[in-house]
Formats: structure tokens, sequence, C-alpha cells
């Protein structure tokens, strides 16, 4: 199988050389030029299968000039119970009669970023030395909390690399920003951008697109990469986990062989519900995708109206991973839906010259016959952290929340009781001030650090601290520079020099 860029349909290369180039020289995403497909039969012998072998079965399909002795090594490597603490990788709880929790974040960062950053770094190994590569990979990554220590972890001491993450200054959590400025590693670099994610995100682009500073690089013996979900090799693992939830009801026989099921997700960059789409052209047998988003709910007024805007305020909620108004990974569905280069590229660029553009009528159409689009306030957050546990004695974290609500609503206004997977994105403890308001009240914690605050939640409600997240208070804060986003190269090059 080849892929294709998204604003440039002549383009074709293999998927190694889309996982370690990451963006198109043009600044397209990289798509698969086909999607692959799964029957019912497989879905059901895949059932009975750990998640390792269920991820042989759909990597494979899609990452095909790579051996099976290599992505057996890629696949092993990443998914063991001592990362994930669990044999299932990604356990489903379920909360009650129509809503199953999808639980990924029990790798070494507590987000499911994990799910696709631990796999990465092999998948990239891999393919760099599949080109005849002899350089040095530089990763370059834009994070608005939880992609940026995942990826971190998944590249620090990793031969042949090194890394870079730019976080905005006021956009993440305590615990996330403890998480990535205390990073061992003598390959990362951990840096703070004044401004919000769009602004970091909108600097690492720019970056990318960049063939001045490319060719400089060149001459050093570097290249850029990336580990955001605009890497083919970030967002493919993610498919893999909405196979092996469905797989998981089928042998808990909480559903019937080819029984649809709805799937809900927390989303701002749109690739983890990308992810789920690409699942349901595959075969798995999804009724309808629920794009939860929070106050930032760009993608719901684009989900409503087909058209896309993100000239609008900013808000700066308790789901920092979700506050992002540009939603890279949209620009792979444009391209699925429409088939058309050209016109995902002058998308773009009246998304980058007037911030906004509208779809046309093909593309608003499937868009609704898929999706719903539903987003959750601050009020409606808290209530459902307080409601998931009051009822069903189980504690979510705030970009869980923001999903159980959304489904809530979509369920009332739907009338729609069909089964579904609610992707729970986040271990509570990862914003436990936030969770423990909701459940208490503000003014009982007011006065509680943040490693208190993991005490306060793990003795009240019975939950265990993860180890990532207990050493936290041990370790030296090795990173603390800020700088704006147009300082961003020269930062770069200071690191990279060093």
């Amino acid at each position: 199988m080849n892929y294709t860029s998204t604003r440039d349909i002549n383009i074709s290369v293999k998927s190694s050389e889309a996982i370690a180039k990451g963006l198109s020289f043009e600044g397209g995403l990289f798509i698969p030029e086909s999607i692959p497909k799964i029957s019912l039969t497989n879905i059901k012998y895949m059932a009975e299968m750990s998640y390792r072998e269920r991820a042989k079965e759909i990597l494979g399909r899609f990452l095909t000039d790579f051996t099976d002795e290599e992505l057996n090594k890629c696949i092993n490597s990443a998914y063991t119970k001592e990362k994930f603490e669990t044999d299932a990788i990604a356990p489903v709880y379920k909360m009650n009669a129509n809503q199953y929790i999808l639980e990924l974040w029990h790798g070494p960062t507590c987000a499911f970023k994990d799910m696709a950053l631990q796999i990465l770094p092999h998948l990239m190994n891999v393919s760099v030395k599949k080109q005849g590569l002899e350089r040095e990979t530089v990763i370059l990554v834009a994070t608005s909390g939880d992609t940026g220590k995942a990826a971190l972890e998944g590249f620090r001491d990793v031969e042949g690399t090194k890394i870079i993450v730019f976080y905005p200054e006021d956009g993440v959590s305590s615990i996330q920003r403890l998480q990535m400025c205390t990073q061992a590693g003598s390959n990362v670099f951990v840096g703070a951008v004044n401004g919000n994610f769009d602004d970091a995100q909108s600097g690492v682009k720019k970056i990318f697109t960049d063939k001045e500073y490319e060719k400089e690089l060149e001459k050093k013996g570097k290249a850029l990469s990336s580990a955001n979900s605009i890497n083919w090799g970030r967002l493919v693992p993610q498919i893999v986990y909405y196979f092996s939830a469905y797989c998981d009801m089928l042998k808990a026989e909480e559903i019937q062989p080819g029984e649809e099921i709805n799937v809900c997700v927390p989303t701002g960059n749109f690739g983890n519900i990308l992810a789920a789409y690409y699942a349901k052209c595959m075969g798995l047998p999804i009724k309808k995708l629920i794009c939860a988003s929070n106050k930032n709910n760009v993608l719901t007024d684009f989900i409503n109206t087909g058209v896309y805007n993100r000239n609008r305020d900013f808000y700066l909620t308790s789901s920092p991973s979700m506050d992002i108004l540009i939603s890279s990974n949209l620009e792979r569905l444009l391209y699925m839906i429409s088939q058309d280069s050209a016109e995902v590229a002058e998308y773009m660029r009246k998304l980058t010259e007037d911030g906004k553009y509208e779809v046309s009528p093909k593309i608003k159409t499937t868009v609704s016959e898929n999706f719903y689009g539903g987003y959750a306030d601050e009020e409606k957050c808290s209530g459902a952290i307080k409601n998931s546990y009051e009822k069903y004695g189980y504690v979510i974290d705030t970009h869980t929340a923001v999903a159980v609500s959304v489904h809530d609503d979509y369920v009332k206004n739907t009338g729609d009781n069909t089964k579904t997977v609610i992707a729970s994105t986040a271990s509570p403890f990862k914003f436990n001030g936030d969770v423990l308001a909701s459940l208490e009240s503000k003014e009982g914690i007011q006065d509680l650090d943040e490693f208190r605050l993991l005490e306060r939640l793990s003795e009240k409600y019975d939950l265990r601290i993860p180890k990532s997240l207990a050493d936290l208070e041990e370790k030296e804060v090795r990173f603390e520079m800020v700088c704006d986003k147009n300082q961003m190269r020269a930062v770069i090059s200071e690191f990279l020099m060093n």
C-alpha cells in the first residue's frame, strides 16, 4: 500500500517513507491511497486474540512494506504489561447499560497518547533504516499537554534521535507541566511558548515547511520529523484500539457479531476520532461517531454547519488537551471524502489566510451522516464527573467527562440508546484538582498542592496512584525556558548544536 498527500495527489510513497518524513514537503498530510477491509469473520477471529495480536492484524494491512519480523518487534516492544500495567493494554469498563469506557490511559504517562507513542519510535527507527538514511532524526512536537510527555517518554535516549517539545505556557495542567519539565534523557528538550496551543502548533508547522531551514539541517546530518498525529505512524496505531474494544465486547457477550455500536471521543485535534472513522471504513460496525468538544467548540460548529471558523474566542478549560481551534487531522477527513487534493489545499489556504472555510455540499452531507457534534461547558463537565461517581462509583477525568456529558445529550436529543464506547483519554490523577473540585468542592482542596491532591484522590476514592505520577515529587525540574513562537527556530538550533 502506498500513501499520497492531502494536498498533492501526484505524490506516492511507501508507509516507511511517510512515517520517516512525518509531513509531506508541501505541507500536506500523508494518507493511504486505499483503505483495507476487515470482514466480520476476521473480527470474530480477533476477539480471541491478545491486544498485540490484534495490533498485528490491523497494522499489517497498512504498513505493507514492513516485514512480519519488523512488525512483531515493534508491537512486542511497545505493548507490554510492564509498561501498561495490564495485559489488556486498553481494557473496556462497563459503566452502565449503554456506556462502555475504553480506558486508554494505562501507559507510562497516564494518557491515551501512549497507545501510539510507545510504538512510534520503533516504527520510526525501522522506517529510517528502510529509507537508507544516515542522519539524526529530530522529532519536533507541539503539545496541548499529553502528546508532549508521551513523545518524550517514547523517544528518550533512542539512538539516532533528538526530541524537542513545545507547549503553551498557560495551557497545560500542573501535572502535565511537571511531567514534561522533569523529563529524563540526554536527547530531550522542552520549551514553553507564549500563547495558546494553536500558536505552538502553527510555529511547528512553519518550521516543517521552511525549505531553507531544512537544507541547513541536512548539511548537519539532521532531518525533522513529527510525533504529532500529523504523522501517519502516530495515527495508525490508534485504529487498533477501536477494533480491540469491539472484540472485547464480543468476547464478554455484551454485543452480538455484527451488532452496531456508537463511538464517542473527546477531541480537539480530530486525530483520535478520525482513527475511529478509519475503523468504520474498514468494516468495524460503527453506527455514529460522536465528536465531543469542550467550550472551544469549533468542531461542533463545523459538523453542524459545514463551516470551519477559528475566528472566535479561545478558552482555557479544565480539559486543556482539547483547547484547540485548529484541528489538523480534519484535513485528512476532507480528503477522504472529496478525493480532491486541490480542493483540500484551497480549504487549507483559506484557513491560513482568512481563518475559515466552508466545505462542499458533498463533504457536509457525508460528515453529517457519519458524525454527531456536541460540546460540554465547564459546568456540564463537572456535573458528569460527580454523576459518574455517585451513580456508578467510577471516577473519570475532565476530558472523559466532556465525552460522557456529550453522549448523555446525544441520547436525549436523538433517542438513540445504541451501546456506546466512550474513549477515556486520561487518568483522573492527571487532572486531580478539577476532578476533586467536582467530586467535593474547590474550597476543600484549595490549600493542597499537586502531590497532596494525588494522595487525597487516592485515599478517599480508593484509587491507586500511577507510579509515574507518584514519583514526580522527587524529580528535578530540568526545563524552564519560555519563548515567543517566532523564536522557536532559534531555540531548536541552539539545542541541536550543543
